[in-house]
């Protein structure tokens, strides 16, 4: 086991603990539910539904939406709607209201976060996919859709009368009620050195957790006013009641680097953070504590 060094510094709204490994990370188990993996949106998306009367035609259709939103948004596809409408081949009006929502959302969030969620500047700085470029103003707004997938997913659930579930798209979850055990969800903190490993584990029940960093996907996330990476984080874990607000969170979080994000995430009204620095070290917010099961 590799011993990381632990620097603290003084903080009146956070606290700060060494990374250590934990034996279990996201361990949900059911014995008369649903349990499946589909491969959509370029990862897999984890369904753990522990309500026996929820049937495999409920779940089918909730599937069958996540390949309409991959069709509709991903800029991976020429054909989607999002890349038709960044050629300029469809405008806004002929667009499915459902993309109107999310782009409006985006806008909004782009000015909660000071600028720096900012669904043009993958194009911007040359780093989104070149089958959905088109002229000056493109967007890519996975970063906010693949969390609106997951809540989409977990309200379709909940509609047909799921209360006990759990929705995870490559790491960022959903969860609503128990597993069978009836303890709280327990969810691992993928280690950003070490592969395979957990830095921290989290019970979470009717909440959400989401996580950014430069370790799963490569450097993807750049400081969209500069283009530049953003320096000393690892990792930024956002948990709260909305998937795709605490996705979104996450992903400006790290955008910020390392002194812009602690001081935004000290000021979340009903979020709380996991930010994993460069040296080694953790910043959490008060309310994690609570929700700690290592």
């Amino acid at each position: 086991m590799t011993q990381l060094s632990y620097r603290p510094r003084a903080s009146s709204s956070s606290s700060h603990t060494a990374i250590s490994t934990a034996p279990s990370g996201f361990v949900p188990a059911t014995r008369d539910g649903l349990r499946h993996v589909e491969h959509v949106m370029g990862m897999p998306v984890m369904f753990e539904i522990c309500d026996p009367q929820i049937s495999e035609d409920v779940l089918a259709g909730v599937v069958s939406w996540l390949h309409w939103v991959d069709a509709t948004f991903s800029t991976h596809r020429a054909d989607s709607q999002i890349s038709r409408l960044n050629r300029g081949e469809l405008a806004a009006a002929q667009a499915d209201p459902a993309v109107s929502e999310v782009l409006a959302r985006c806008a909004e969030l782009k000015r909660e976060t000071a600028g720096f969620f900012d669904i043009e500047a993958p194009y911007r700085n040359g780093v989104a996919p070149a089958a959905g470029a088109g002229g000056p103003g493109s967007v890519e707004p996975s970063g906010y859709v693949k969390g609106w997938a997951i809540a989409g997913a977990a309200q379709r659930l909940h509609d047909a009368g799921a209360r006990n579930f759990s929705v995870n798209a490559g790491g960022d979850a959903q969860l609503s009620g128990h597993p069978d055990s009836g303890e709280r969800w327990r969810v691992g903190i993928q280690h950003p050195r070490l592969a395979g490993e957990i830095a921290m584990t989290l019970c979470l029940r009717d909440q959400a957790i989401a996580t950014s960093g430069s370790y799963a996907r490569g450097e993807h996330i750049t400081d969209p006013t500069s283009g530049s990476r953003p320096a000393g984080l690892l990792s930024v874990t956002i948990v709260g009641p909305q998937i795709v607000t605490a996705d979104a969170y996450a992903t400006a979080a790290f955008a910020m680097g390392a002194t812009r994000a602690a001081a935004f995430c000290a000021g979340l009204d009903g979020y709380e953070a996991v930010l994993i620095r460069d040296d080694d070290t953790v910043l959490t917010t008060p309310g994690i504590d609570a929700l700690r099961g290592d």
